[in-house]
């Protein structure tokens, strides 16, 4: 990869309003930015991934490491493991300032025109939605908690004027776009990880830090879950496979090694601690139920806050998710602006969640489905990795808009034979790896339950990558 010198960086102060406001709704959607729009520093970046990542998923997530059997220590290691794959995360982000694309385009160099729109199709749409109505039904979950402590009754109206509300609140982050969101998270990290420090000092002050689980772990056990903990604590980071949609607008020459250290230190450093304070939680009271196991630390005067910041914060990770959820509609063929198809993702969201909150409780099934959304996410990663090695970086942003049929990304029929070949093997290889509730491959199976989905989701696809494309290189040059 390439590390060019960095250019002069244009403060956002000196650019018209009328470029990447934050009151206004932004106009580009998966098109070029052009360099005189270029704006920001690499730093900037960690307030927008550190504010959708203090939020109450990743507390969840540490209590349900406890839950599997690990002790405190063990799943303090666990813990750290995984957030370390956010490492990939941000690599991936520093494709954007280079293309000046999001990765839903960028990744047209991987798959070809075509082969793409599948991938973005699942990887980036499907999937995105599907975690939007369950981030949106939890947060509507804690809302009508809090409306009840003021004598409003739970029954369906309120659940679903609840859901609404918070929809909208989040769809209103996601249409105005990348200005408001790059301006808003930086205020927004700073309240909230005041919060949430607020809330660990509660835990760890009654937390039983010599906690051992009734029956310990050991041996095969105790690897084959600490191999499913990493698994699904890598999930997260290894979700944000569009990373770039956020970097893009940064000078072309901001250095990858500086957009992927201030992303991964805004994945990495809230990923820890509140995965951990989930964790301390557990040690000391039945997490069953994670917001009422909590408030059994938090005084009555803190606890609404605590609950409203919950909201807050699933409204501030899913408007990320729905802002490029709506890139990943036009990437797929929609002829609409961002503005209109993050909409329609909205409401397509609200409408899951309204469905799974009032008629089918489906959620469950969804989100054990989503555990195995990383066997699909660790090879997209493994390949985008090995394409950004391959051109060292370098991505003609202007070429990559072009979907027509003689495009530079046509390839074959549509499809690049290297990425479509090296995703789906490794997809094929993570799943038997893979070892959840809901399925356990061959391989896991014959190591007694050991999860390896995601370092040979990762593995396998990026080799195998440069194996083919270097491999087709020397064909055509012999030719």
């Amino acid at each position: 990869m390439s590390d060019r010198p960095p250019i002069e960086t244009v403060e956002a102060s000196t650019l018209t309003t009328d470029i990447d406001s934050p009151t206004r709704v932004e106009t580009h959607g998966i098109d070029y930015i052009p360099d005189t729009e270029r704006h920001g520093r690499a730093r900037d970046l960690f307030a927008v991934w550190a504010a959708p990542n203090v939020n109450f998923l990743a507390v969840v997530v540490g209590a349900t490491l406890m839950v599997m059997g690990l002790t405190l220590w063990q799943a303090l290691a666990v813990i750290v493991i995984g957030n370390v794959f956010s490492i990939i995360t941000g690599i991936v982000a520093g494709s954007g300032p280079a293309a000046g694309t999001p990765s839903e385009v960028i990744t047209r160099a991987m798959y070809g025109i075509t082969g793409n729109r599948f991938n973005v199709a699942i990887a980036g749409w499907l999937i995105s939605v599907c975690y939007l109505a369950i981030n949106w039904a939890a947060a509507t979950t804690v809302a009508v908690g809090l409306l009840g402590r003021l004598g409003v009754p739970s029954n369906g109206w309120t659940i679903a004027i609840s859901a609404v509300v918070i929809a909208a609140a989040t769809m209103v982050i996601s249409v105005y776009g990348h200005g408001l969101i790059m301006r808003l998270y930086q205020p927004l990290a700073v309240v909230l990880a005041l919060i949430f420090a607020g809330m660990a000092v509660f835990v760890v002050s009654g937390a039983h830090w010599s906690f051992a689980p009734a029956k310990p772990l050991s041996g095969v056990e105790l690897a084959a879950m600490m191999a499913a903990g990493i698994a699904l604590v890598a999930s997260a980071p290894l979700s944000y496979t569009n990373s770039a949609d956020f970097s893009r607008y940064l000078p072309s020459g901001t250095r990858v090694r500086d957009v992927a250290l201030w992303t991964t230190l805004g994945l990495v450093i809230p990923g820890i601690l509140a995965t951990f304070v989930g964790s301390l939680a557990a040690s000391a009271v039945d997490m069953t139920s994670p917001e009422a196991g909590l408030e059994k630390f938090l005084p009555a005067w803190f606890a609404p806050i605590f609950l409203i910041s919950v909201i807050v914060g699933t409204i501030a990770n899913n408007a990320m998710t729905a802002y490029s959820s709506g890139l990943a509609l036009q990437a797929v063929g929609i002829k609409l602006p961002r503005s209109r198809t993050v909409l329609l993702d909205g409401t397509v969201g609200v409408a899951m969640t309204l469905f799974a909150l009032l008629i089918w409780n489906f959620l469950d099934s969804v989100s054990s489905a989503l555990q195995l959304g990383v066997t699909i996410l660790a090879p997209i990663m493994g390949v985008y990795l090995a394409d950004m090695l391959w051109r060292r970086n370098r991505y003609d942003g202007p070429a990559l808009t072009d979907d027509s049929r003689g495009s530079r990304f046509w390839f074959t029929g549509g499809f690049h034979v290297a990425g479509v070949v090296a995703v789906l093997v490794g997809i094929a290889a993570s799943l038997m790896c893979s070892a959840t509730l809901v399925f356990i491959g061959p391989v896991a199976a014959a190591m007694n339950g050991i999860d390896l989905s995601v370092p040979v989701g990762l593995v396998i696809p990026f080799v195998l990558y440069l194996v083919i494309v270097r491999s087709s290189r020397r064909s055509k040059e012999s030719l």
